[in-house]
Formats: structure tokens, sequence, C-alpha cells
């Protein structure tokens, strides 16, 4: 089991910053990917960072050069920062760890971006 517990969401206007948080626990030893999902109203839920089992990592198109995944280990935790945001990245945020073929989530957390 794995647990996932997301931080950093809130309100912030177009062209500003946040920085997600991901502090994971439990069986972290078996964790073969982690990355960073969000859900806007009426859409599926979409990758839009992420690390491969391999160590590389993966943007969706729409938020490349503007976002970054990053890791601690010693922490047991993976960022996102988020530059140059946009009102089309409002969503809520979710954390997502691989073990095999089973996906956890954290509860997710809520990014609005408005002026």
């Amino acid at each position: 089991q794995v647990q996932l517990v997301e931080s950093g969401g809130g309100l912030v206007q177009p062209g500003g910053s946040l920085r997600l948080s991901c502090e994971a626990s439990g069986s972290i030893f078996s964790i073969a990917a982690m990355g960073w999902y969000r859900q806007a109203p009426g859409k599926q839920r979409e990758l839009v960072a992420a690390f491969t089992p391999g160590g590389s990592t993966n943007y969706a198109r729409s938020v490349k050069g503007r976002f970054t995944i990053s890791g601690d280990s010693a922490k047991n935790t993976v960022y996102l920062q988020m530059n140059a945001l946009k009102p089309e990245d409002t969503a809520v945020y979710y954390c997502n760890a691989r073990v095999m073929l089973v996906d956890y989530w954290g509860q997710g957390t809520q990014v609005t971006v408005s002026s």
C-alpha cells in the first residue's frame, strides 16, 4: 500500500506560479513511477508530468516549458513547479504512484488560475 498526500494548490493570477508537493508513505520501495495528473470540470483526467520507471520525464505538450517535475528521495516527495500559469491550467491536480499494475492516487489539490 502507498499513501499520497498533495499540498500547494490555490488561487493564482494568470502568469503566476505555484509549486505542488506530493509526499509518499507506505511501501514506497515498490513504486515504479510517479507523476502528476489533472482533471478539469467535464474533462477526463490527463497526464501533466511524470517520472518514468527508467527515470526520465514526460510532460504534456500543453505544459512543456512551463512546468517542471522534480523529486527529493530523502523526503519521499515529488514536486510540480508550475510557472506562467494560464486559466486553462485550472483543474484538480492528483499525484499518482504506480506499483506493478496498480495505480495509487492522492486526494487531489485544486489549482485555480483566474484574475
